[in-house]
């Protein structure tokens, strides 16, 4: 398994849009195979920026979402309102502490 974090930047008149396309989408994303975890972060200062970590249990999973029309639909209606390029890490996670 390993960590997908995206960073998003938005023009401040398309963040309510973007949240509401995020609500809309969220359990098809969660639900698309592969997939164990889905979060959305707001930045506290710059509220315009946005994270999401997805949990996904291997690299062609996460691919598969990339290239499925799923993806596509969400990108399509996401990437006209960014003010920044988007940034994404995959990372490998190595230990969690509760």
């Amino acid at each position: 398994m390993f960590v997908r974090i995206v960073k998003l930047g938005f023009e401040e008149k398309h963040i309510e849009t973007f949240v509401a396309n995020f609500h809309k989408n969220k359990r098809a994303i969660r639900n698309f195979k592969g997939c164990e975890f889905l979060e959305l972060y707001r930045d506290k200062n710059n509220t315009n920026v946005f994270f999401t970590y997805s949990y996904w249990q291997s690299e062609t999973d996460l691919e598969n979402y990339r290239h499925s029309d799923l993806f596509k639909s969400i990108w399509a209606v996401t990437k006209p309102m960014f003010n920044m390029k988007p940034e994404a890490w995959s990372v490998d996670k190595l230990e969690t502490l509760e």
